[in-house]
């Protein structure tokens, strides 16, 4: 937990996100995909990974000057945080209510006026987050090799789907599944077992694809195929025994590893 938080803490204040100039590299010189031809369809992960959490950072800092990044980064710290708190608990809350819950814990913590209008804005934002710039091209790439394609996250599902229609990738996706349906955060493994359910596909032909690599070492736990798209270059593997199969830094690489 303390990882996660720190992790996106980190994120927030990186300008090495989704740089061009890094090279694809995998976890483990060892390490291959199984049968890239086998791999019918790819899933992907949401905030982080097609969402750009960090792009609300503006409007956090035009009200609040000054104290923008700050409370970007503490406000997605307590996100996960809390979804791993709550999935400990058993006490459920969707992923709307958490990410208010981070967002007032926060300000509270930095000591900033957080009125009802300033609270609703930075809620709102939430529901058209920039997605980053490999998305849409490595999507439309994958799609066209004939993958099936589809969003597994904590979103809660009006969040998702306000999310994929803003950043016009909606008609890309054969499906947005949510945890909402189980009622338990990532990394469960009850989660991931969603995927095969909704596609119809089986586990062996799914990958996974996350910049989380929590994310990913849960999925890998799961049996699934994964993915990291290792966005900060600085950001080391976690040690959780499930590393990735393959370790990219855009969607845009994915088409040539999963081409059959």
């Amino acid at each position: 937990m303390k990882t996660l938080a720190a992790t996106a803490a980190a994120r927030a204040v990186s300008n090495s996100r989704g740089s061009s100039a890094m090279q694809t590299s995998t976890t483990n010189p060892e390490s291959r995909i199984p049968n890239p031809g086998r791999i019918g369809a790819l899933v992907f992960d949401a905030y982080g990974t097609l969402f750009d959490v960090f792009s609300i950072t503006s409007l956090c800092d035009q009200l609040f000057p000054g104290g923008g990044t700050a409370l970007a980064g503490m406000w997605r710290a307590k996100q996960l945080q809390y979804s791993v708190l709550r999935s400990l608990m058993n006490r459920y809350k969707d992923f709307w209510q958490i990410t208010q819950d981070g967002l007032m814990y926060s300000a509270q913590s930095l000591k900033l006026d957080l009125t009802a209008d300033k609270r609703t804005r930075l809620m709102d934002a939430y529901l058209t987050l920039a997605s980053f710039p490999d998305v849409k091209p490595g999507l439309q790439r994958l799609k066209a090799q004939g993958l099936r394609l589809a969003i597994l996250s904590n979103g809660e599902p009006k969040m998702l789907q306000s999310a994929a229609t803003s950043a016009g990738i909606a008609d890309l996706l054969d499906a947005i599944i949510s945890v909402d349906e189980v009622k338990v955060f990532k990394p469960s493994p009850r989660v991931y077992e969603l995927a095969s359910a909704h596609l119809n596909i089986a586990k062996s032909e799914i990958g996974f694809v996350s910049s989380n690599n929590w994310d990913v070492n849960g999925a890998g736990s799961a049996g699934l195929t994964s993915f990291w798209i290792q966005r900060a270059a600085a950001e080391p593997p976690e040690e959780l025994d499930y590393p990735a199969a393959r370790v990219v830094h855009a969607i845009t690489d994915l088409p040539a590893l999963v081409r059959g």
